[in-house]
């Protein structure tokens, strides 16, 4: 593992050598904490010890792949907020779409450019400082719309007493939505809104996380209004 000296720690899961050694030697100009593990046992260990600011995650991995070590990020309430960016060689759309329903923020294909990802990486982690700034200003927190319940500031969201079990994802939809009632969203606005400018993502990768978040909505999913040729919209008038 390698250290440096800044704030921003980054954890990068990846088994090829000259990969590591290529990201290392483009990353030490950033400044960054880096941090390397070729396997991803070995990075949910370090993660577990130590935490990280931002993941690099190949989906080829030995041992447990890396879709099976996104799912076990996500689903750790510690980690589920944490920017993580998958970099493979699996570039079809259905590996993309299945890496963004996972929870990942952003799919980088190889073979990619270093200093692309760097880019990557420093939007993320403004993304997460934004965010980050925008908990600390006064703001509704709490929303309610008949049994569907959301509170930002814990993170949670209940449908009755049941509580649903989001990806970061799907729960920055649902709060977008429901502080933002009645509103019509297209599918770059709503992605703009969450993710911030430019963020590359297809209008079916954005249907299947909607498609997903109406799934755990169970009854409460016609709150999610398709808009034919346009949009969304979270919907609070019959």
């Amino acid at each position: 593992m390698t250290e440096q000296y800044n704030t921003e720690r980054i954890l990068i899961i990846e088994d090829d050598h000259e990969i590591q050694e290529m990201l290392k030697f483009a990353f030490e100009r950033e400044g960054w904490q880096l941090y390397q593990a070729m396997t991803g046992e070995d990075g949910l260990k370090f993660l577990q010890a130590q935490g990280a600011d931002c993941i690099i995650l190949d989906i080829m991995l030995p041992g447990m792949d890396g879709l099976k070590v996104l799912k076990k990020i996500r689903q750790d309430e510690n980690f589920k907020t944490v920017p993580l960016i998958m970099c493979t060689a699996r570039g079809e759309e259905t590996d993309i779409v299945a890496g963004l329903e996972m929870g990942a923020d952003d799919y980088v294909v190889k073979p990619y450019s270093p200093r692309v990802l760097a880019a990557r990486i420093r939007a993320a982690l403004r993304r997460k400082e934004s965010a980050a700034l925008e908990d600390a200003s006064p703001k509704k927190t709490f929303f309610q719309h008949g049994d569907l319940v959301l509170d930002i500031e814990k993170h949670t969201a209940f449908l009755g007493e049941t509580l649903l079990d989001l990806y970061a994802t799907e729960f920055a939809i649902l709060a977008h939505f429901m502080s933002n009632p009645d509103i019509v969203f297209t599918r770059q606005k709503l992605i703009t809104a969450i993710r911030g400018q430019d963020y590359p993502v297809t209008d079916r990768s954005v249907d299947v996380q909607i498609a997903g978040l109406r799934k755990k909505l169970n009854e409460a999913q016609n709150m999610i209004e398709t808009i034919r040729g346009v949009g969304y919209r979270f919907k609070t008038r019959i």
